[in-house]
C-alpha cells in the first residue's frame, strides 16, 4: 500500500488541494487531492526543471527575475 504525504503547503484538514507524495520501489510518485487517480512518477531531470520553473515563476512574480 502506497503512503501518501500531504504537502506541508496545504491547509489543514482534509481538504481537496494539495499536493501529494509518496516513494515507492526508490521513485518519487505525485498527486493532487482533487484527483487521487492520476499519479505522476517523473524523472529526476524533469522533476529538477519543474521545480526551476516553479522558481524562477516565483521570482517573475515578487519581481526579482534576475535574482
Amino acid at each position: 500500500m502506497i503512503q501518501w504525504q500531504k504537502s506541508s503547503f496545504s491547509g489543514p484538514g482534509d481538504g481537496n488541494e494539495c499536493m501529494e507524495l509518496a516513494a515507492l520501489d526508490g521513485t518519487l510518485l505525485l498527486r493532487e487531492s482533487d484527483d487521487p487517480t492520476r499519479i505522476l512518477a517523473p524523472t529526476r531531470d524533469a522533476l529538477a526543471a519543474l521545480l526551476r520553473q516553479i522558481r524562477a515563476a516565483e521570482r517573475a512574480r515578487e519581481g526579482r527575475a534576475f535574482a
